[in-house]
């Protein structure tokens, strides 16, 4: 026995559907080199294996008795352990209603019989390629918002601060006219706003008194530490959560750090956080001081408005206190 076998075998799992044996054994020639494969020759055997093998990618017979491929592919889809697993339906059906009806029931493509083995091979790769991407994209947030916890707890913070402010940033977002892709991008950035706090100390963090004036200059740093840690990237997220780390202490009146930036001089995301970061602060039990009822806080940011923060997102933010509240329950200390 080869040192071989014992390696696992990392090639990407398919699932082939079809009643057609001799359908099944094309497909197995073209692409059992490649890929680790999976057979099922009904839809109840295909569910079956779908959820419990997981397959990357499932190649589906439309026209089968019992359950057709339609009927397999939008329980699928309707099931949260195998929604996200790519559907290429492989059919004779060549019309375009037909063609709709798979796209509606959740399918990504369509290969005609009989198939190119070049162009399976093609659409396949293709496929994976698509997967892997949203695959990084779902780990690089992962990884964000685990940077942005650990600052936290450096911070003496359960985490549960980073997930409330970034909520609240999404929903003041939303409010703000920002529209679904960048509200939710910067949900996904507001998380490293403090990161740079990996830098301070934890005397000067974790100080149970005010701050002497050294202490303080030594606090303030942390705005440009966590820029350079995030650093230059092409990617618009960490772009975003950059700017909201340098700029998340700027005030409207030109008195923050650390620039001193004014009015709208300061990045947008950056206000937005600004409120959804202190109206957190002031609410929540932290080693200074207690939590504040919401209702001073609410008093508090109307009359920082032109001060601290930017007066019109303020109304807005204020304006969207239930939507605020039940963010603050869901995610609150005892959760």
């Amino acid at each position: 026995m080869t040192h071989s076998t014992f390696l696992a075998d990392n090639r990407p799992t398919l699932l082939l559907v079809d009643d057609e044996p001799t359908n099944l054994r094309i497909l197995r020639a073209i692409l059992q080199q490649d890929y680790r494969l999976l057979f099922a020759r009904d839809g109840d055997k295909a569910l079956t294996l779908a959820l419990g093998e997981q397959p990357q990618l499932i190649l589906l017979d439309v026209m089968m008795p019992g359950l057709t491929g339609l009927d397999v592919c939008r329980r699928l889809k309707a099931q949260p352990a195998t929604s996200a697993i790519p559907v290429i339906f492989v059919t004779a059906l060549a019309d375009a209603n037909d063609e709709a009806e798979g796209f509606a029931a959740g399918a990504v493509d369509y290969i005609s019989k009989p198939v190119s083995p070049a162009i399976v091979r093609a659409r396949i790769k293709t496929h994976l390629s698509l997967v892997r991407v949203d695959e990084l994209r779902a780990t690089r947030l992962q990884i964000i918002q685990r940077l942005g916890m650990a600052a936290e707890y450096k911070d003496n913070e359960t985490g549960l601060h980073v997930l409330r402010m970034s909520h609240y940033s999404r929903v003041l977002a939303l409010a703000a006219g920002l529209g679904e892709a960048l509200a939710d991008e910067l949900l996904n950035a507001a998380p490293m706003h403090d990161i740079g706090k990996i830098g301070v100390p934890d005397a000067i963090l974790q100080k149970k008194g005010k701050l002497d004036a050294e202490e303080w200059a030594v606090m303030r740093q942390h705005a440009t530490i966590g820029a350079r840690i995030i650093g230059d990237d092409s990617s618009s997220l960490l772009q975003m959560a950059r700017t909201v780390a340098e700029c998340h202490h700027e005030k409207w009146d030109g008195s923050g750090y650390p620039h001193g930036l004014a009015g709208e001089a300061i990045p947008l995301v950056a206000r937005i956080v600004a409120i959804a970061d202190v109206f957190d602060a002031l609410t929540s039990v932290r080693p200074y001081k207690a939590a504040w009822p919401v209702d001073e806080a609410i008093a508090y940011l109307r009359e920082q408005a032109g001060k601290h923060f930017d007066p019109a997102l303020v109304t807005l933010f204020c304006a969207q206190l239930p939507a605020v509240l039940e963010i603050k329950e869901r995610w609150g200390e005892s959760a």
